[in-house]
Order: structure tokens, then C-alpha cells, then sequence
């Protein structure tokens, strides 16, 4: 009958089960070579923060019949430095430069016109100052910090502190390898990176809690109990929980792929393209989180409260003594539970049980 059960059946009973908590320290040291590598990008290359960040002009040539390289010659005989210059889209060229007074942004569009052969005017021109990058900036570091006081009072009166110590770790994990990879890579950091980023996080949050929920259901009055450690029911409830997470990140994870093939890469979209790569990081990010680190973590913090150590000390004590006696602790139980069930009798429909009388003759001898 269990060889008829699916794989996720089978981890949801606990027949079939893998030691994400045990294996914690596996885990760690993954994730700690990623959160190194992450880190040492962003210290070495650094972020490429967007035009909307540093102040800037930004010119976009459409239908332009010139090269990056003969774009990136003409902007320089205006301004020095050495502009930023990519191909977005089919015969779609933007080119980024340092802050430039007005007449200046009509000698680049000129020039660009001349080399790219079309009329000045069709070039558009986005000028932005480096304040609005800094209000930007602010704004989302703001919000962040709202949300995390948000997240840390719901966690911590839904479910209990550790709980909410657990998540922001696992939300620090997803945004560091998210920046990371950005600094590796050299995509552009814009206004649209940041809603990707906030929303990650919200995202893995959800992750986490659905995995808490099921943590908190396994071992409500684990107290009080001598058969399962705090780490097992965690374990188990990862188990039960881990293939519904990893449906859904596939199932979210697909229209993220979608608009970076489509959006950014066919109809060339950089706004899209900045958007959907932090979504697609942060989203496999927080369920490899959500698994691997959020609850081994929780399951050793709570490790070091004493009636978790009185738990699994009597657990441990249990199986030891079934393992003297020769007895699996799981074959005693089931005797334990065979033996105190009192036999029974089917019924059929309506019958009723009634104490067998005496016949008359002997009712009255002793």
C-alpha cells in the first residue's frame, strides 16, 4: 500500500523523511559560502546604481542605425568622461552621462542624431538630479525598516520570538545573496530593483510562516511528551511542507521567467528586466531559506531552553532503555497501544448489548 504513495504523501506521513534539521550544519556552510561570495562582490565590483541614484542624463536613440561604439564617440565629444552606452532593444540605444547643463543635453542629442542618422528631436532626453536618488534611497530604507518592526511584533505575538528571530535571518540571507549576485553580475540597480526587493521579502516571509505554522502545529504540547525531540517535529513538519513550497515557487517563479525572456529580453524592457531578475533571485532564494535555514535555525534556538532539554533527554532515555530491552521504541509503543485497547465486538445496525439473565429455576440458589 505505501509503495502506491506519492513522494509527498509519504514525507507528509513520515514514512519517507530527509534530515533537513540534523544536517543543519551542511547547510550553514553552503549558505555561508554564497553570503561570502555575495558579500565580496558587492565589496570588490560594487553596486551599478542607475542613472534614478547617482543624477544623470540619459539619452534613448530609437531606430538607430549606429553601433555602441560609434554612439559611445559621439556623446564624448560633448561630454568627457566615458558615458555608459547599451543596446536595450532592436535599434534601441541608451546612453548614460554625468550631470549636464542644458545646451549640453542638445549638443548630445545632436550628436547622436548625426551618427545614428535620425532627427535630434527623436532622441528623448531624461534628466535627473542626484537629490531625487537620495529621497528614493531614503524612502526605501524607511519602508524597510517599517517592515521589519511589522514582521518581528506579528511573528512574535502569532507564533513566539525565536520564531521571528528565525525569519529575519532567513530575510537577511535572501536580500544579501540578491545584492550579491546583482554586484556579480553588473546589472543595473534602479527604483524598480528596489520594489523587486521589498517584495522578495515579503514573499519569503510568506515561505517561512507557512513552514512556522506547521512547526507550531507539531509540537504544541511536545512538553509534555517522551517520544518525539523538538528537532524531529520540526524536521517533520519541513517534511510535510517542502514540496507545497517548492510548487509555488515554481508555479510564481514561471511568469518572472516569462517577462525576462519576453519583456526584457524580445521587446528589450530594461524596467521589466530590473524588476523580474530581483523577483527570480529573491523568490528561489527564500524557499531554499525557507527550508534549509529558517527552521534548523529555530530548532536550535530552541535547543537551549531547558523543557526542550528535559524532552529530549527523556526521549533519549526511552529509546535506550527499548534498545537494552531489544525492543525498537516505535514496535513497543505500538504493543503499549495494542495492549491497552479493549477488544470489541462489531454490532450490526441497531443491535443493542444487554447483560445475559439467569434462568428462573436457578435465581434463586446461591
Amino acid at each position: 500500500m505505501s509503495a502506491k504513495l506519492s513522494l509527498g504523501a509519504r514525507l507528509y506521513s513520515g514514512e519517507t523523511s530527509v534530515d533537513f534539521v540534523g544536517r543543519r550544519r551542511t547547510w550553514y556552510i553552503m549558505s555561508g559560502v554564497i553570503l561570502l561570495l555575495a558579500i565580496a562582490a558587492v565589496g570588490i565590483r560594487g553596486l551599478n546604481l542607475g542613472v534614478e541614484f547617482t543624477g544623470g542624463a540619459v539619452f534613448t536613440v530609437p531606430q538607430s542605425n549606429c553601433s555602441v561604439e560609434q554612439a559611445r564617440e559621439a556623446a564624448q565629444t560633448v561630454v568627457g568622461g566615458e558615458p555608459i552606452v547599451t543596446q536595450t532593444g532592436q535599434n534601441i540605444i541608451r546612453v548614460q552621462t554625468e550631470p549636464v547643463s542644458q545646451e549640453q543635453n542638445l549638443q548630445i542629442a545632436s550628436a547622436l542624431g548625426q551618427a545614428c542618422g535620425i532627427e535630434a528631436t527623436d532622441v528623448t532626453v531624461q534628466s535627473v538630479g542626484p537629490t531625487w536618488g537620495a529621497e528614493i534611497t531614503g524612502k526605501a530604507v524607511q519602508a524597510l525598516i517599517v517592515f521589519l518592526i511589522l514582521v518581528v511584533l506579528f511573528l512574535s505575538i502569532y507564533f513566539e520570538w525565536r520564531m521571528a528571530v528565525a525569519a529575519l535571518v532567513a530575510l537577511a540571507h535572501d536580500v544579501v545573496i540578491t545584492v550579491g549576485i546583482y554586484a556579480l553580475i553588473g546589472l543595473e540597480v534602479t527604483p524598480a530593483t528596489v520594489i523587486g526587493v521589498l517584495t522578495i521579502l515579503g514573499y519569503s516571509l510568506y515561505d517561512t510562516v507557512v513552514v512556522f505554522d506547521k512547526v507550531k502545529e507539531n509540537t504544541r504540547g511536545i512538553a509534555g511528551q517522551s517520544v518525539q525531540t523538538y528537532s524531529e517535529a520540526a524536521n517533520l513538519a519541513v517534511n510535510q511542507t517542502v514540496v507545497r513550497s517548492i510548487n509555488t515557487s515554481v508555479v510564481a517563479l514561471l511568469p518572472v521567467i516569462a517577462i525576462i525572456i519576453v519583456g526584457a529580453g524580445l521587446l528589450g524592457a530594461g524596467t521589466l528586466l530590473d524588476l523580474a531578475v530581483a523577483l527570480f533571485i529573491g523568490m528561489a532564494a527564500g524557499t531554499y531559506s525557507s527550508i534549509f535555514i529558517a527552521t534548523p535555525f529555530l530548532a536550535q534556538l530552541k535547543q537551549h531552553q531547558p523543557e526542550m532539554k528535559a524532552v529530549e533527554a527523556r526521549v533519549l532515555a526511552r529509546r535506550s532503555s527499548a534498545a537494552k530491552r531489544g525492543e525498537d521504541a516505535s514496535t513497543a509503543e505500538a504493543g503499549a497501544v495494542k495492549t491497552s485497547a479493549a477488544p470489541t465486538t462489531a454490532l450490526a445496525p441497531g443491535e443493542r448489548v444487554q447483560p445475559k439473565r439467569r434462568p428462573r429455576s436457578k435465581r434463586g440458589k446461591a
